[in-house]
């Protein structure tokens, strides 16, 4: 800690020091100190593989990387999640939908929590090759957390993709279609939406309202919820602030807006987020830096049930992205 440093997540991005107070002194400034709650989340990152990549992704996931859980990995976090009592199972990615096991993992899961929940860039959801995922999906009544980040075609097309834009709304249309977002069905749909360039997202309520009007209007399309969020700087969206010159006002923004009555409900107190491979971190973005949970490399399959209450959490500067403005709450903490 001391500098603002990330040279796994942006593998040998080669920043340098920036003249902005390291996360853990200013925690310490607001008279914080970042400890575990009651462990309700277990969070499963399944794979780096992606058929994305997304300009604003903190894995730098992608067609290109081969990282992705085994089925034998799979059962030992299955084994894991029996050993403990999470009020929520989290599936992420990469896109899960990639891994050929996503379909016996939630089946598995599916018994050992209340909720479970994927995320999903909908373009791998629905590409006509898995088609029954959906069903499958829907037979579990997993919730979906679907990337959407805004309702602009070229500004899509730009973060994601040519052509991921519409390909996005044709994947929502289906999904309604199997009743998701639909009132009275219980099947959530919810969308997130991440600023396309070096800024902060603006209103939850304001963009809830506006997507709400559009989407329905243009395509017929309903959905539960949007969240807003920051993105965090690391993987290719670091990359891109840095080769954009806004490396350093992007930071100084996040740190300018520290919100400290986020702290109280940040996603990293009470996560337990797992790698493709079984190791153990408090969020999904330190998995991506390579900090472990309780800084020890720790494999899922050592861990006899969830982290005791009062350990410490893991932080580096990119935490800033998690208490700026509205910041992640537990509720909202869909980044994707």
């Amino acid at each position: 800690m001391g500098q603002f440093s990330l040279e796994r997540a942006g593998e040998g991005s080669g920043q340098g020091i920036m003249d902005i107070d390291p996360f853990h002194l200013t925690l310490s400034k607001h008279g914080f100190e970042l400890k575990r709650e009651v462990a309700t989340t277990l969070q499963i990152n399944v794979g780096f593989l992606c058929n994305q990549a997304c300009r604003h992704c903190h894995l730098n996931a992608g067609p290109g990387r081969n990282e992705s859980m085994s089925s034998e990995t799979m059962d030992e976090v299955v084994s894991y999640a029996r050993r403990c009592n999470f009020e929520t199972i989290d599936i992420t990615g990469g896109a899960p939908e990639l891994n050929p096991n996503l379909g016996n993992l939630i089946r598995k899961v599916s018994a050992l929590a209340p909720k479970i929940m994927l995320r999903s860039n909908l373009t791998a959801l629905y590409d006509g090759k898995r088609d029954r995922l959906i069903d499958i999906l829907k037979g579990h009544r997993v919730a979906i957390v679907a990337s959407f980040p805004s309702l602009n075609e070229s500004q899509v097309d730009s973060q994601r993709g040519s052509g991921v834009f519409h390909a996005s709304l044709t994947a929502l249309k289906e999904l309604n279609k199997a009743g998701y977002g639909q009132e009275d069905s219980g099947l959530e749909l919810n969308l997130v939406s991440n600023p396309t360039g070096a800024f902060l997202p603006p209103s939850q309520t304001q963009t809830e309202k506006r997507f709400r009007d559009v989407l329905e209007r243009k395509w017929g399309i309903v959905f539960s919820n949007v969240f807003n969020l920051a993105n965090a700087p690391l993987g290719r969206f670091w990359h891109w602030l840095l080769h954009s010159g806004n490396e350093e006002k992007y930071m100084k923004k996040l740190v300018s807006c520290f919100n400290p009555s986020t702290i109280e409900g940040l996603m990293c107190k009470t996560f337990v987020s797992v790698s493709w491979d079984g190791f153990l971190f408090d969020c999904d973005f330190n998995l991506a830096t390579g900090l472990f949970m309780g800084g020890v490399e720790r494999h899922v399959s050592e861990m006899p049930g969830p982290p005791e209450p009062g350990n410490s959490i893991e932080v580096a500067d990119h935490c800033y992205a998690c208490t700026a403005g509205a910041g992640f709450s537990c509720a909202g903490a869909i980044e994707h």
